[in-house]
């Protein structure tokens, strides 16, 4: 299940709450933003129900997955909420779907629709944002250029890392929106007659 990348991935601003009744069984679903493994058991930790049926839950982290169906049939809980997670575009989120039984057995289709739908729907209700893919980089100049290579990294939003000097000049790591790295290079090329250099740092 790779990450979707034909639109701009969203980020939860905060989590949010959905619930839902399907043939008398409960469905309460909690979404989170997570930014790594330890957020994730944490975020589970918060929101689960001991008491309930089962506490199904998806996380996505880039190209890092993982899902669970908490004694639901083999795909019918963690597979569908990680393929919501996914269809609604986010990234760094967490879903825990908690299910009260209440007596009818809903079959295959009805808990893939139930588990996928409901968490479908706190998605779309819930804010987010969208993330704005950066990349790193080094910045290396001759001295002189110092003050033309400051004035292009703040009119392209570029933020300032580390700054030192060193024998050779300028070094500056920097943080840019992937979609103005190009801009970057090209200004930097054209105004320092090909003395400064941008290279993305490992």
């Amino acid at each position: 299940m790779p990450t979707p990348t034909n639109k701009p991935l969203l980020k939860l601003l905060q989590n949010a709450r959905y619930e839902v009744e399907i043939k008398h069984s409960r469905f309460l679903v909690h979404a989170g933003c997570v930014e790594n493994l330890a957020d994730t058991l944490e975020f589970f930790e918060q929101v689960k129900d001991s008491a309930a049926t089962h506490n199904c839950w998806a996380y996505r982290l880039g190209q890092s997955y993982r899902f669970a169906d908490d004694g639901e049939p083999a795909s019918t809980a963690g597979k569908p909420i990680l393929a919501a997670i996914d269809g609604q575009g986010f990234d760094r989120a967490m879903v825990v779907v908690t299910r009260y039984y209440g007596g009818t057995k809903l079959g295959v289709g009805g808990l893939i629709r139930a588990y996928g739908g409901s968490t479908s729907r706190c998605l779309q209700q819930a804010q987010s944002e969208t993330i704005i893919a950066s990349s790193r980089g080094i910045i290396r100049a001759p001295f002189s250029y110092t003050g033309a290579i400051h004035q292009a990294l703040a009119e392209l939003g570029a933020v300032r890392l580390k700054e030192k000097h060193d024998a050779e000049g300028l070094v500056i790591s920097i943080e840019i929106a992937t979609a103005e790295w190009s801009k970057l290079a090209e200004h930097l090329k054209n105004n320092s007659r090909g003395t400064a250099s941008l290279r993305p740092l490992a």
